[in-house]
């Protein structure tokens, strides 16, 4: 008996696990606006006073803006500005950034939220009709031009947004409100196309 359990605890650790991301693979195709999941990233919400941002942009890879409403992309990684200290890192490169910041003796708070949030790209000529829908925020080129990013709500849910293009949009939302919040995006998408 004690063998048997042996070989099945042996079997079990030697099985290996995939992690899924939420929602895989789902995408909605409307006329003007496509809706899809976002690759796994690494992220980090980092927090910082104004005299280590120096040295965190340097082991980051990227300036980290200072400016309301702002980004800064380079080589695959962003850094989106919150707050007057506050950031949140997104790496589609593959590195880590958590570990990056690890380097850093400056002072700073840096957390990784990678298992936390995920991505939805909203793309089209109606992209900005599709998200507006559920966002309060004036997304206008005007108000809300390319770089531009924040933290708001869509609906009922605390998102991030970040215009990546003219007619295109990365919305950060939790694991755990992202059905809600693609299934709002995929419904919104469907009334823009009309």
């Amino acid at each position: 008996m004690a063998k048997a359990a042996a070989k099945t605890k042996a079997a079990v650790a030697s099985a290996s696990v995939e992690r899924r991301p939420a929602l895989a693979g789902r995408t909605l195709s409307a006329p003007g606006v496509k809706v899809e999941m976002l690759p796994p990233a690494e992220r980090v919400s980092l927090r910082a006073p104004q005299a280590s941002l120096a040295a965190l942009s340097k082991a980051l890879g990227v300036t980290l803006p200072v400016k309301p409403k702002s980004s800064a992309t380079k080589d695959g990684r962003t850094a989106l500005w919150l707050g007057p200290d506050e950031w949140m890192i997104i790496d589609e490169a593959g590195n880590d950034p958590l570990a990056d910041c690890a380097k850093v003796t400056v002072l700073h708070s840096a957390v990784g939220i990678s298992h936390r949030n995920v991505g939805i790209s909203v793309v089209g000529p109606a992209a900005t009709v599709t998200v507006n829908s559920g966002c309060p925020q004036d997304l206008s080129l005007d108000a809300f031009p390319v770089g531009a990013a924040s933290r708001t709500i869509l609906g009922k849910s605390e998102i991030v947004l970040l215009r990546t293009a003219a007619d295109s949009f990365r919305v950060e939302c939790w694991r755990s409100f992202s059905d809600y919040v693609f299934t709002l995006l995929s419904e919104a998408a469907s009334d823009a196309a009309n």
